[in-house]
Formats: C-alpha cells, sequence, structure tokens
C-alpha cells in the first residue's frame, strides 16, 4: 500500500512542477527584415542567445522570428534588441547604419521607413 501512495505522491508532485513550468514559457512572435539563409542563420543564432530563449525559429516568407521564452528572464524587446545588433531591424529595435551596411550584400534588405 505504501508503495502506491508513494506513486501517486511523485505523479502529483512531478505534475505540479511541469504545470508551473509550463506557465512560464511564452510564444512569441516578431517581426525582423532579413532576405536569405545567411539571415535566418544570424536572426536565430541572435535570438538563441538571449537568456531565456528556448527556441528561436526565423521564417524568410513572412519575416517572422516565432520564439519560446521564459519570460522570468527575458523580454521580447530583449530578443529584438539582439537581432538588432547583428544587423536585423525590427519593428521596435533598429540595426545601425554600421552593422547594417557591414552584413553581406544579398542580406541587405530594405529597411523598413518610420512614419
Amino acid at each position: 500500500m505504501k508503495t502506491k501512495s508513494m506513486i501517486l505522491v511523485i505523479g502529483l508532485l512531478f505534475f505540479s512542477m511541469t504545470s508551473i513550468f509550463a506557465n512560464v514559457a511564452k510564444t512569441e512572435k516578431i517581426k525582423v527584415y532579413g532576405n536569405c539563409g545567411m539571415c535566418k542563420t544570424r536572426i536565430e543564432k541572435a535570438a538563441n542567445s538571449v537568456q531565456g530563449v528556448t527556441k528561436a525559429t526565423w521564417d524568410s516568407e513572412d519575416l517572422m522570428l516565432t520564439v519560446i521564452y521564459d519570460d522570468t528572464k527575458t523580454t521580447i524587446l530583449k530578443i529584438e534588441e539582439a537581432v538588432a545588433k547583428v544587423g536585423h531591424d525590427t519593428d521596435n529595435a533598429k540595426a545601425t547604419d554600421k552593422t547594417y551596411n557591414a552584413l553581406p550584400v544579398c542580406c541587405q534588405y530594405d529597411r523598413p521607413v518610420k512614419k
């Protein structure tokens, strides 16, 4: 009887812990400007380098970066700033002209114009 109780307690504890951690992970989409496979690699590497990001995938068709992250460790703005640091503009963070101009020619996308 003790074994069954112990298994039940361990199971409930495991379920509780996964529920707690599941609430921390968020999924968001961020518009990130770029063109090609090299852009994809650079953007994803920059986003994944931010502490708290567990997965980042950029789609060159719709220019959307999908990130899964722990919102107790980072913010969307920090992720956008990391991406901008490597030369790719987002709606909230702009790469410096120097960084953008240092991108390979195929990666130099049409920069959005602020209104």
